[in-house]
């Protein structure tokens, strides 16, 4: 199927439609849709959000992620922002961390353009395309922290970009991964999967304080 790359008269925007920035673009400010990504040229059109599995992991990741952007100045956090990476990508990541002065800038239409240095990710498992093609995505574009919290599997992958490719980073014997592009970013990986924010945040005070 060849990717679209003329203006078209439609306002469709569908699961598995071929298209490229510009088109997907126009389609997505034409649509209803709340939540629609471009990923390696396919437009994924997101379904509705369960609290438990997404909502809440959600919430939990931005309280942690803002609480650090609230101590550390020259960093901003955006909710499910669109970016803008390439001709073929346009994600909507659940959340992202990146500098004022970094590699993502906010374009004049209000849209960050280029890699924020870190994005997270809520899925539900390994089989999410947040984990196969998005990641591949992520690791083309520079993104050097990538986050995956898989709700289902009650696993949490973070990985760091090195010589371009994606490394993952293990907790240590405390179950602490600490961010390797973030000073004293640190996640009780134990503790958010049991809902503990508490702990979380705890241990974020430590990283940040120590």
């Amino acid at each position: 199927m060849v990717i679209s790359n003329s203006p078209s008269p439609l306002t469709i925007l569908e699961n598995g439609d071929r298209l490229n920035r510009e088109e997907f673009e126009r389609r997505y400010t034409a649509s209803k849709i709340k939540k629609a990504e471009l990923i390696e040229s396919i437009v994924h059109v997101a379904s509705p959000l369960l609290y438990t599995p997404d909502g809440k992991p959600h919430s939990n990741i931005i309280t942690w992620l803002g609480t650090y952007q609230a101590v550390i100045a020259g960093l901003e956090v955006g909710i499910e922002p669109t970016v803008r990476l390439d001709d073929d990508n346009e994600p909507q990541p659940d959340a992202v961390l990146f500098r004022v002065n970094g590699n993502a800038k906010i374009d004049a239409d209000g849209y960050i353009s280029g890699a924020p240095e870190l994005i997270a990710e809520i899925a539900a498992s390994t089989v999410s395309y947040d984990l196969h093609s998005k990641k591949r995505t992520y690791e083309r574009n520079g993104v050097k922290e990538y986050i995956v919290w898989r709700t289902l599997d009650r696993q949490v992958d973070w990985f760091i970009l090195e010589n371009g490719k994606y490394n993952k980073l293990e907790p240590d014997e405390l179950g602490t991964i600490r961010s390797q592009e973030f000073a004293g970013l640190w996640l009780n990986v134990t503790a958010i999967l049991s809902n503990d924010m508490s702990a979380v945040l705890k241990t974020l005070q430590d990283g940040l304080y120590n």
